[in-house]
């Protein structure tokens, strides 16, 4: 059987160290440029740096993306950037572009190139064509079934790769290439620079009739005409791995360090299980469905994986997401008195009983019982966004463990 790595995004270098110690045997992330994901905040080349040294020395791999198509003015400065990168040896590059490709081939050929699923990577003679040029991996399209993927599997070198989103937000566009955000609004999701347009609620207007805003309809449930559900395959690696998938992907380079955690924990618990037994998987499935379902998401489809999909893959009702867990924070130390740090990601009080999240799948009830600000001083909230807080807990956590809470809604409410 052919070793299956799981892939998990990372925003900034919290998020990487997050990644690495829920679970990930690989981590893609990106630069200040050249990436499809302008708005996370990224990775300066110092954060790069210790952030490909802290996975190496836990054995985990760090892919970097350099995906925009690029235009000529871009060149120069790609070129540039793939020579800073060549002194910090990242596992891999992942481009869509063959000007790109070509560049990265020319400055720094010992780092891998595995080609990006915007290159539209729908067939076995596309996978074989990167191959002969040289990339070692190709990220399927996600519009490809799991009975194409196979036949792709069947059709090429045995030691190519082949990587498959497997969780995570789907984009209305094919594989992502969209035009509908530099249309309204200037910004190039080509770029990076996405504003997710197909979230909006849509409205037609008749050339007779300005002003007049008709609601569009698709079977009487709503107008959230482009708004997909999210992709969820934590009920089918069975039917990934016999698929051919070396390397499966998660979405979400923009996520917070919960949603990571979590969707790194689960399925490399279920990965694992599965590699242990089939009985073993399918015995611990409640388990996996209601972790996955503890970080924020938009309901679930598994997308074109098992044929085109229909309207019940779209939203038409909301454009909202659930969210059933709140992030309060990471542990970053513990103190000689016992006190835990960390930087509040979301107002909670003494008291309050809240989460342990730990990477080896447990989950630890504990309660606030105090809470000192940086000089020592007495709290009774940390009401202040990043905050930085020590926690006496009635549990003790450990560096790394996520601190969360369910989001409980009050009954007034409703």
């Amino acid at each position: 059987m052919r070793k299956t790595e799981l892939l998990i995004p990372a925003s900034n270098l919290e998020v990487l160290k997050t990644a690495v110690m829920f679970g990930a045997d690989a981590v893609y992330i990106g630069g200040e440029a050249f990436g499809l994901r302008a708005k996370a905040k990224n990775f300066t080349l110092d954060d790069m740096r210790e952030g490909i040294a802290f996975a190496h020395e836990r054995g985990v791999k760090v892919y970097v993306t350099a995906n925009i198509l690029a235009h000529n003015y871009d060149l120069e400065g790609a070129r540039k950037y793939f020579g800073e990168l060549k002194e910090i040896k990242p596992d891999a590059l992942i481009i869509s572009d063959p000007g790109m490709f070509t560049l990265a081939k020319e400055v720094c050929p010992e780092i891998e190139i595995h080609i990006s699923t915007q290159a539209n990577n729908t067939n076995y003679l596309t996978y074989d064509f990167w191959y002969k040029m040289g990339a070692t991996r190709v990220v399927s399209a996600r519009e490809l079934s799991l009975a194409e993927i196979k036949q792709i599997r069947e059709h090429i070198p045995e030691d190519m790769e082949i990587e498959s989103f497997i969780h995570g937000a789907m984009c209305i566009s094919y594989s992502g290439r969209c035009l509908l955000s530099n249309y309204f609004t200037g910004r190039d999701a080509n770029h990076g620079a996405c504003t997710h347009p197909c979230r909006w609620k849509y409205a037609v207007v008749e050339e007779s009739r300005p002003g007049e805003y008709l609601p569009v309809y698709e079977n009487e449930r709503g107008t959230y005409i482009f708004n997909s559900k999210d992709l969820c395959m934590i009920e089918h690696i069975p039917e990934i791995i016999d698929a051919g998938i070396d390397s499966l992907k998660i979405e979400g380079r923009m996520k917070t360090a919960l949603y990571v955690a979590t969707v790194a924990r689960t399925y490399r618990k279920a990965l694992d299980d599965f590699m242990e037994s089939e009985e073993k998987y399918r015995e611990n499935m409640d388990w996996y469905k209601s972790e996955i379902g503890k970080c924020t998401y938009r309901q679930f489809t598994t997308g074109f994986y098992f044929g085109k999909p229909d309207e019940n893959t779209q939203i038409y009702n909301s454009n909202t997401y659930i969210n059933e867990y709140i992030y309060l924070g990471i542990v970053g130390d513990i103190d000689d008195r016992g006190l835990v740090r960390i930087e509040q990601r979301n107002k909670f009080c003494v008291g309050d009983v809240i989460e342990i999240m730990k990477p080896n799948g447990d989950n630890v009830l504990t309660r606030v019982l105090a809470m000192y600000d940086e000089e020592g001083q007495a709290m009774e909230s940390c009401p202040h966004p990043k905050q930085v807080v020590y926690l006496q807990l009635d549990k003790q956590p450990d560096v790394y463990d996520i601190l969360r809470v369910a989001n409980v809604k009050d009954p007034e409410e409703d």
